[in-house]
Formats: C-alpha cells, sequence, structure tokens
C-alpha cells in the first residue's frame, strides 16, 4: 500500500517547507509515500526551499500551465502510488486526518474518503466570514440538487484511488473549480465513498491564492458542465 500527497504552491515559502516538516513528522514510517509539490510559477523563493532542502521521499516539479488545475494534472501524472491526495500548502488541513483517511481507505472496499469540515466533530477556525457564507451557499445548493449527503464538495482535501481518478479524468479546470470537478465526476460514475468529520485551520502567513470574485463564475461554469457530462457517461 502506498500514497502520493500532491501539494499545490504558489508563493508558498512561508509555509512550504513547515506544511512538508509536519507531514513526515505525522507520517514517520507508517506507509510507503512520495510528496510531490508543484510549483505554479511562483515569484518568490518556494521552489529553491525545497530543493535546498533535500527531503527524502519529497520532489518539486514546475508547473507547465499555470493555474492549481494544471498543477494538479501534473501531480496526478507525477504520482507513482496507488492512492493520492490532494493537501494544501498552507497546512490549514490536518496531518492527523490524512494519517486517518489513509487507515481508512486501505482497509475497506471505498474508491475515496471525503473528509467534511462542517458534520458532527469536525473543526474549523478562523475561516474568513464572507468566504464561509458563500461556501456554505454553494456546497448546500449542490447537495440539495444532487440529493446527496456530503456537504463539503468544494474542499480539496480528499483521498482516492489513483485508479478511479483516471478513470474521470481528462479534468478540464484551470484553477480551484478543479476540486468540484473531480468529486462530482467521481459521485456520477458511482465510485463509492465514505465521509467523515475533518479539522480545518485558517492559514496563519501568506495569502491565499483563492479569489472570490475571480472564481464565483467558474464555479458555476463547472458545476452545470458537470450537469452535461453527466449524460455523457
Amino acid at each position: 500500500m502506498s500514497l502520493s500527497i500532491i501539494i499545490p504552491a504558489r508563493n508558498e515559502d512561508n509555509n512550504i517547507l513547515k506544511t512538508v516538516n509536519c507531514l513526515l513528522k505525522v507520517i514517520k514510517n507508517k506507509f510507503r509515500y512520495e510528496i510531490i509539490i508543484i510549483d505554479d510559477f511562483s515569484s518568490d523563493n518556494t521552489y529553491n526551499k525545497i530543493i535546498s532542502a533535500k527531503k527524502k521521499n519529497v520532489s518539486i516539479y514546475r508547473n507547465k500551465e499555470k493555474g492549481i488545475g494544471g498543477a494538479i494534472n501534473l501531480g496526478i501524472l507525477k504520482s507513482r502510488m496507488k492512492y493520492l491526495c490532494f493537501v494544501m500548502a498552507d497546512l490549514s488541513d490536518s496531518p492527523k486526518d490524512l494519517i486517518k483517511y489513509y487507515s481508512i481507505i486501505q482497509n475497506s472496499d471505498f474508491d475515496a474518503i471525503f473528509g467534511s469540515r462542517f458534520i458532527k466533530n469536525s473543526s474549523v477556525k478562523n475561516y474568513p466570514k464572507l468566504k464561509l457564507f458563500l461556501n456554505r451557499c454553494a456546497n448546500i445548493f449542490i447537495k440539495i440538487l444532487l440529493f446527496s449527503n456530503y456537504n463539503d464538495f468544494t474542499n480539496a482535501f480528499k483521498i482516492y484511488k489513483k485508479d478511479t481518478i483516471n478513470k474521470i479524468k481528462p479534468f478540464n479546470s484551470k484553477s480551484f473549480e478543479i476540486f468540484l470537478e473531480i468529486p462530482l465526476k467521481f459521485i456520477y460514475k458511482k465510485f463509492k465513498y465514505k465521509i467523515i468529520p475533518i479539522s480545518w485551520i485558517d492559514r496563519t502567513q501568506g495569502t491565499s491564492n483563492f479569489k472570490i470574485n475571480e472564481l464565483s463564475f467558474k464555479y458555476i461554469k463547472t458545476f452545470l458542465g458537470i450537469f452535461l457530462y453527466k449524460f455523457k457517461i
């Protein structure tokens, strides 16, 4: 059993080594792993920090198509393990939840584990109020339209079997909406998943690349596009 941890990063030189070190500390020698960092056209020292650190089982590649969508696609292409998980470079996701994800999926017949920040026993800290309001409106709307029991579609932090990811490619999203495109296609393909509570805390350093005004239309476009996709599969 093995896991690829894919981390897209743009201008995260204040966070990237801290994130990698926290992951390594929690993982230790519990399982085989690789950490794949995709530098998304950073203008700071993100790339050089990883190169100079020379961490075991940690590699970094320069994105070929600017945008987090391109970074995720490249990370999937470079991954060599049975499972893969997307982790944000700002350490907003808990490494302990990553261990929980892996433990569940390797001992079950689930194709993915979907964490939710908004169910019993989950934890959310310092979520910006406007962003939180828009997040809940969008996710609840999607949940109702899909008659789904899931309520955190847009959260990036999920673990998948790589072969199921390959079965729902290609992914066309250029930005953060890729984290909506992937689980929706996954669900429409009727793969099996389990929902568990997870923890999330807003970044303490650096600036988020998530721009509400720019992404709202992209999320709507992606969601409508997935409905068309549904009738093609």
